[in-house]
């Protein structure tokens, strides 16, 4: 199977190829029938348009109908830090999805990646301001091609990685004031990052007319940097790939050239 990212969705890998399923009220049925025989699921979980709760049920629902499909080993990509007190909110569900696994009865591996750095330079304004109650915390943010890289690699020998958790991050942590500086000087931009309270947080982000649980996530992905629970540095994708993982200076420049 060669696993591709789509929001929500899941890939089943079974001797025929492979299938992916979406969320929505066919789920469940389809997941009994397209799963039948099937050996492993691998879950990517992006949190697009489903709040918080809504998410957990899914996740549920899905792992339910896949161990009684007989489904026996569910490849997750969870979060970095996974907790059900994480000060990012979304963190929280992937804890109670990783929590709902391991009591299915089937086997799991859990990657738990960290934010991307492949979106520094989107976090930023159209002055290029990045603006968020982050403080000078620091956040090991990893670049997406590691994460894919580990994962195809859990998947060609997924019996060798039963029951592990791979914390998936980037060779160093960074302030977001540190990497406003970089991008400036590798992307002929001016880059800047403004510390903002949580209620300036809460108002820069009201003009958006998004749901609550959204705007909940965007500014607790600040207060979790600044809080630490972000910072840690692993080992996993030099353990899963054979190489280190990427830094933002090692990824600047194929951003500047795709651009």
């Amino acid at each position: 199977m060669r696993p591709t990212a789509s929001p929500n969705g899941w890939s089943c890998a079974t001797r025929s190829g492979s299938r992916r399923f979406h969320g929505g009220t066919g789920l469940l049925r389809g997941l009994r029938v397209g799963t039948t025989g099937a050996g492993r699921l691998c879950r990517r979980a992006d949190g697009v348009g489903v709040g918080v709760g809504d998410r957990v049920a899914e996740h549920r629902t899905f792992v339910d109908a896949a161990a009684e499909a007989g489904v026996h080993h569910i490849v997750y990509t969870s979060f970095h830090g996974a907790a059900p007190d994480a000060t990012f909110t979304l963190v929280r569900d992937h804890f109670a999805t990783e929590a709902h696994i391991r009591s299915s009865g089937t086997s799991w591996t859990f990657l738990r990646d960290n934010l991307y750095l492949d979106v520094f330079p989107f976090l930023a304004d159209e002055e290029g301001e990045i603006r968020g109650p982050a403080g000078d915390g620091w956040v090991s943010a990893v670049a997406r091609d590691g994460i894919a890289a580990a994962l195809v690699a859990v998947l060609r020998d997924p019996a060798s990685h039963e029951g592990s958790t791979y914390g998936l991050t980037g060779p160093s942590a960074l302030s977001l004031g540190e990497a406003a500086a970089m991008m400036s000087d590798r992307l002929g931009k001016r880059f800047t990052f403004r510390d903002e309270t949580i209620e300036e947080a809460y108002a820069s982000r009201a003009s958006y007319d998004a749901p609550d649980w959204q705007v909940d996530a965007w500014v607790s992905t600040y207060t979790a940097i600044a809080s630490g629970e972000l910072s840690d540095v692993t080992d996993g994708i030099e353990r899963l790939i054979g190489r280190p993982p990427m830094s933002l200076s090692d990824l600047l420049p194929r951003l500047v050239s795709s651009g």
